[in-house]
């Protein structure tokens, strides 16, 4: 292995904290990625991590050399990549994240068409709801729908979602279908939130001026938006989902569509990624692919280029 290729080993060790991560990151042994790291500070004459049973932390000269390692591989990288034009030219590994709904209905659907594209390049996709360090997991960006916390992470805009309000078949033949606000009382919400325990948000509805809340009852309380669905299709509730999240569903009459005359406030959609400088060129044209498949999704009054 040469001295590069240890060093984007080292950079994936310290990113995940673990060697094991890093060589099932990797595609490598661990025996490997081990070897790998110990050549590097070999050749530098230092200690790079801190090894122990239950963690691997950088030393102080590790962080130094972090520092000034991404910044050479990134420049490395460029250099290499720039006067590749064809679109096959372009590899390497994207690790990005994003919300299940998005994944299965929008994403997975059309990643072949990118995938033909760009046939250098190997995608891991992850999916879950949770928050997550992206320098620290090792992620090249992420989908993040909702508003964003403060962070130092650069965020891309994509526009807003249309959210809509669903219930099953099964559910309107049992309780009947809400009109309006003075309805939803009388009905059931599947509730969501990210820590059970915490008091569920009402349902929303815009009343012609304002969006406004209002309590309305639940039998269940999820935490995981493939739970919230799940529990829709059951009859157990109404929710309010991103429409690009349910459209096959409706499609198939799985799902239908209520309270189409009292919207929910569209939730924005944001790629976070870590820094604008020197973007590997895989990760510039999967952004923009990605921003190109959302337009599909996102009001025009909210759509950004």
């Amino acid at each position: 292995m040469d001295r590069l290729e240890c060093m984007r080993v080292f950079l994936r060790v310290a990113e995940l904290a673990s060697f094991t991560a890093a060589a099932d990151s990797l595609g490598l042994p661990k025996a490997s990625v081990s070897t790998a790291v110990r050549s590097l500070e070999t050749q530098l004459g230092t200690h790079l991590l801190h090894r122990t049973t239950r963690r691997v932390r950088l030393t102080q000269d590790g962080e130094t050399f972090y520092e000034r390692c991404a910044g050479l591989l990134t420049e490395v990288e460029a250099a290499t990549s720039m006067f590749q034009q064809a679109p096959s030219e372009i590899r390497g590994r994207l690790r990005v994240d994003m919300p299940v709904g998005v994944a299965s209905s929008l994403v997975i659907p059309r990643l072949p068409e990118f995938l033909d594209t760009h046939p250098a390049v190997q995608v891991e996709l992850s999916t879950t709801d949770r928050r997550m360090d992206l320098i620290r997991e090792g992620f090249d960006c992420v989908v993040r729908v909702g508003t964003l916390e403060n962070s130092n992470l650069v965020a891309r805009p994509l526009g807003a979602l249309r959210i809509i309000n669903c219930a099953s078949p099964a559910y309107l033949q049992h309780h009947g279908e809400p009109q309006g606000p003075s309805d939803m009382p009388n009905h059931r919400l599947v509730h969501y939130v990210q820590t059970l325990g915490k008091r569920p948000e009402g349902w929303e509805y815009y009343d012609g001026k304002r969006y406004c809340s209002i309590a309305v009852p639940g039998v269940i309380t999820v935490n995981s938006a493939a739970a919230y669905q799940a529990a829709c299709l059951a009859g157990l509730g109404i929710i309010q989902v991103p429409e690009v999240g349910v459209r096959s569903e409706i499609e198939a009459g799985r799902l239908v569509e209520v309270l189409s005359d009292y919207p929910v406030e569209p939730m924005p959609v944001n790629l976070l990624y870590a820094t604008r400088r020197n973007l590997p060129r895989r990760l510039q044209v999967f952004m923009d692919w990605l921003s190109e498949l959302m337009t599909e999704y996102v009001g025009e009054e909210f759509a950004r280029a």
